[in-house]
């Protein structure tokens, strides 16, 4: 069985100038034979049109749905006492993100949302005897991704379906950070985030996973023009925007008022 590489994608978050260098990278990987992109693709960032439109002009991509794109569609901000992950509606992170969603919303448009409606919940691919699962967090909930031993439980379950498979590879996105665990024959992967990360280090990342006759996995961060995003959001001055500047500058969550 010949190999079959992926590029993944996961948590752009509206950061037109980290995609573009992003795809420009994947572009020079010529062996790439599908991308895959984890989701929270638009809210958080200063360019959700933009970026959508770029995405849509992907060719063999593979789409996601991410909590963010759901909070999206769902209209979160009509919710009664609407919250993000848990956290109390009275947060004012909670309300800035919450605004942000809202204004996402209405920069997206009805192209947007239809974009987000089609995106899968998570994507199964058996390449010879190793099986992937990409997802933004878990099929089972999409803000939190699996313990290692809830994927242990996950491997053990889709083994009585796939019998033949030796090699069980989980893929999510979400944290915005790395994340490498493996328990026997099974493999929990991150690469971090493409726009938005968390870890101190502004560069994006890049995912590729290589499966087949071999496995492997490289994550490749890239310089990109993070000032250009910050920039940005001071034009525009969206909802929440104090914070993901100083987030964008730090890499990590700052959400000083």
């Amino acid at each position: 069985m010949a190999n079959k590489t992926f590029a993944i994608l996961t948590d752009i978050h509206g950061n037109l100038s980290a995609l573009k260098v992003a795809l420009s990278q994947i572009e020079k990987h010529k062996d790439v034979d599908q991308i895959i992109c984890l989701g929270d693709n638009f809210a958080l960032g200063p360019a959700p049109i933009e970026v959508l439109h770029l995405l849509k002009g992907i060719d063999n991509c593979v789409f996601l749905k991410g909590n963010h794109d759901r909070y999206i569609i769902e209209k979160i901000w009509e919710h009664e006492a609407p919250t993000i992950e848990g956290m109390s509606p009275d947060d004012p992170v909670s309300q800035g993100i919450v605004q942000h969603v809202q204004w996402t919303y209405d920069q997206l448009g009805e192209e947007g949302i239809n974009f987000i409606r089609q995106m899968r919940i998570s994507h199964r691919v058996k390449v010879d005897s190793t099986l992937v699962e990409f997802c933004h967090a878990w099929y089972e909930r999409d803000d939190q991704p699996p313990s290692l031993a809830e994927a242990i439980t996950w491997r053990n379950h889709v083994k009585v379906r796939y019998p033949d498979v030796k090699f069980f590879i989980f893929v999510h996105g979400h944290i915005h950070l790395y994340r490498k665990e493996a328990n026997g024959n099974l493999e929990i992967l991150c690469q971090g985030s493409t726009g938005l990360p968390f870890d101190n280090n502004r560069n994006g990342a890049i995912g590729y996973l290589t499966v087949g006759n071999e496995y492997r996995w490289e994550v490749e961060r890239f310089d990109y023009d993070s000032d250009a995003t910050i920039n940005l959001l001071e034009k525009l001055k969206p909802p929440f925007y104090r914070n993901l500047q100083n987030t964008l500058r730090y890499a990590e969550i700052r959400n000083e008022f």
